[in-house]
């Protein structure tokens, strides 16, 4: 356990050596926060149903870290590990393959539960953010989408072969599913052929959830969404068995 400890420690330090998701991660969403409340405030609307603009945000924004930590993150890391060698190596150690994933996992999830912090502090502080949800059941979602898209994240890391390829390939999935699924900009204001392909889009699932969570409704109304990320993780969690490759 002391190894594994110190090996998530030595891990959680690396992490802030990758410029890509550190930046994402911490920074991209406090500057979208920022940005867009310059702009729009958090007044009530009624395009809105009567909340503020960084208050339908904030819950979009937190999706918008699940994907970077799913999609660029871990592919990169874990490319890289088996570009290097790291993986093969860790064969002849105590310490197994597996081990170097679980605490890659834990550090990732760690620093994308971090990431939701300072965006909630932050539109707190400066915006009044309004949270009306239950903080377990919000909590819970947070958990379950993470897991669901970090399976993902894995199947992207089986696929490619090297960090820069999981670079291009994270980027090229992420940037048009932030977008299209209203983790960015919110859905209610797109227009009626976007709302549509973005059924299509898992993480507009993950956004739908997060932001009726937020807004005090049951959990019982996402029962749809909760189960299409289950089997989403459980599919590509089998995928990720059958392709992964430690070489």
């Amino acid at each position: 356990m002391r190894s594994f400890l110190k090996l998530t420690w030595m891990e959680m330090k690396l992490f802030f050596r990758e410029p890509q998701a550190a930046f994402f991660t911490l920074a991209f969403p406090l500057i979208l926060l920022f940005v867009y409340g310059a702009v729009y405030g958090n007044a009530p609307s009624p395009m809105f149903g009567g909340r503020g603009s960084v208050d339908v945000s904030v819950p979009s924004y937190t999706a918008l870290i699940i994907a970077v930590s799913s999609l660029i993150s871990l592919p990169i890391i874990l490319s890289t590990y088996r570009e290097t060698g790291i993986l093969r190596r860790f064969k002849t150690t105590p310490l197994r393959p597996l081990a170097l994933l679980a605490a890659d996992v834990i550090v990732v999830f760690t620093m994308t539960a971090f990431g939701m912090a300072l965006l909630i502090a932050a539109a707190r502080i400066f915006y009044g953010l309004k949270f009306a949800g239950d903080a377990v059941g919000f909590g819970l979602a947070f958990v379950l989408s993470c897991l669901s898209f970090f399976s993902l994240g894995f199947i992207l890391a089986a696929v490619v072969k090297t960090s820069r390829t999981a670079q291009i390939t994270g980027m090229a999935f992420f940037f048009p599913m932030i977008f299209l699924s209203g983790a960015t900009i919110p859905i209610e204001i797109m227009p009626a052929k976007v709302q549509a392909l973005s059924r299509f889009i898992p993480l507009t699932y993950v956004v739908r959830m997060l932001k009726g969570l937020w807004f005090g409704q049951e959990w019982s109304r996402f029962a749809g969404e909760a189960a299409l990320l289950l089997a989403l993780m459980a599919v590509a969690l089998a995928i990720t068995v059958k392709i992964f490759r430690w070489e």
